[in-house]
């Protein structure tokens, strides 16, 4: 009778569990990072079996829940953090290349515009080149394409600063990130095994890979205690996070806005070559930017060297030579037209033509001028756009497949849960059925003496 009683309470103990982790499941159906939960059960061991008589495989002793099992799959896990730092990559370049694109803006204010509509004043003042209006019109234009100059260098510098105060928002999300897997790393060693407080620490310990995963691609591996190494993905011998220590990784901005990363360990500081993720974009569009601006630092530069070129060959309107028009000291962003007096154009050549230099100015748009250099430019950033476009389109469709496969594992499927929950109820009303069966019996007995 006994026995009858511990084969109920047994059933009833281990599908109280099995019920409670199905109900677990239904509340996190939408919980990011959580992964399905399955209770182990096995038969219980009847300690006092050694009869030989009976064989063990005859004898039923009840069912215990033995543990409670994570849904996982480490390969599609591994897949599914790839994936996400590819597409993480890809989103942020996309943003920021964006972000330049709209900087370098060609429109009817840009600097391509402006400037062909410099050089066009020019062309109408030469069919008039002692005209008053046409002067003042040639030098506001002169002014208009200065100032556009000035307004795309402030506007990359700005994207520069945004893209720096980016990256350092994710090293310092990724570095609070390392050291709270340290500690659910240690918390994972002191876990026992099997239990539901050691799932609950496994999921947080995922989803933190997976955070780190977008800002840095690793690799991870998982130790028979649960426990994480991360390194970095692509890369020999950079750690950072090992079974005695994490690393530090830490951002140095260079003057122009270029970014490097370094990773401190164990005393030591390397160089940290990102592969993938956010911070490998920021890094790398940090870089395209600076290329940028400097670009357009030398199209300023010399644009202002030509034209003072070409007005120093020239003679003004009070038969003067020419004097420079503009001037740059530091970049785009100081380029400055010199003047407002409309008799300061050098439109006559040397040889006391009235129009000679400004039919001259025309060589300045020739193949290699500001004008050309410039579209150049504009070209080649929206071809650097257009095929961030496609990778951003094609790392998002890769992600999605990955999570989608990783899900079919760790996923919950509502239906799945509300057949297992009949399952055992069932099975739970039956193991209370026998305790209900061994009671009634007991009072039977009890009765009878």
């Amino acid at each position: 009778m006994s026995d009858l009683l511990t084969i109920g309470s047994s059933g009833v103990s281990a599908y109280r569990s099995a019920l409670a982790a199905i109900g677990e499941n239904v509340a996190n159906a939408e919980t990011p990072g959580y992964a399905r939960r399955q209770v182990r059960l096995t038969q219980s061991t009847n300690a006092g079996s050694e009869s030989p008589i009976y064989r063990e495989a005859l004898l039923f002793s009840g069912v215990e829940a033995n543990s409670v099992e994570r849904a996982w799959d480490a390969f599609r896990a591994a897949d599914a953090r790839y994936s996400a730092a590819a597409a993480s990559r890809a989103e942020t370049r996309e943003r920021w290349l964006t972000a330049v694109e709209t900087s370098l803006a060609d429109g009817p204010s840009g600097v391509g515009s402006l400037l062909g509509g410099f050089f066009n004043e020019a062309v109408s003042l030469a069919a008039t080149p002692d005209e008053r209006l046409g002067r003042s019109a040639m030098l506001m234009a002169l002014e208009q394409a200065a100032g556009a100059i000035r307004t795309t260098a402030e506007s990359l510098a700005r994207v520069s600063e945004g893209i720096t105060k980016s990256a350092y928002l994710d090293v310092e999300a990724l570095n609070d990130d390392l050291e709270a897997l340290t500690k659910v790393n240690t918390a994972l060693r002191q876990a026992s095994t099997g239990g539901t407080a050691k799932a609950a620490i496994e999921d947080e310990r995922d989803r933190l890979i997976d955070a780190i995963a977008e800002r840095i691609d690793v690799t991870a591996a998982i130790a028979d205690d649960g426990t994480a190494a991360l390194t970095l993905a692509r890369a020999t011998g950079v750690a950072l996070i090992d079974p005695v220590s994490r690393a530090l990784v830490t951002l140095t901005p260079a003057a122009d806005g270029r970014l490097s990363l370094e990773l401190r360990a164990n005393g030591t500081t390397v160089p940290l070559p990102a592969t993938g993720g956010s911070l490998s974009a920021l890094v790398d569009v940090a870089s395209s930017t600076a290329d940028k601006r400097r670009e357009l630092d030398g199209i300023a530069a010399d644009f202002a060297a030509d034209l003072n070129a070409w007005s120093a060959q020239g003679i003004d309107e009070n038969g003067n030579p020419g004097t420079d028009l503009l001037v740059i000291t530091t970049g785009a962003l100081s380029l400055r037209v010199l003047t407002s007096d409309p008799a300061d154009i050098a439109a006559a050549s040397a040889d006391g033509t009235p129009n000679g230099n400004l039919l001259a100015l025309n060589a300045l748009r020739a193949e290699g001028g500001a004008e050309s250099r410039w579209a150049a430019l504009v070209a080649a950033q929206s071809q650097a756009l257009a095929a961030a476009r496609s990778e951003t389109a094609a790392a998002s469709t890769r992600r999605d497949n990955s999570f989608a496969s990783r899900d079919e594992i760790t996923g919950i499927d509502l239906d799945h849960e509300a057949a297992e929950l009949l399952r055992f109820q069932q099975a739970y009303n039956g193991a209370a059925k026998i305790i209900q069966i061994a009671r009634e019996t007991m009072q039977a007995i009890f009765d009878i003496l």
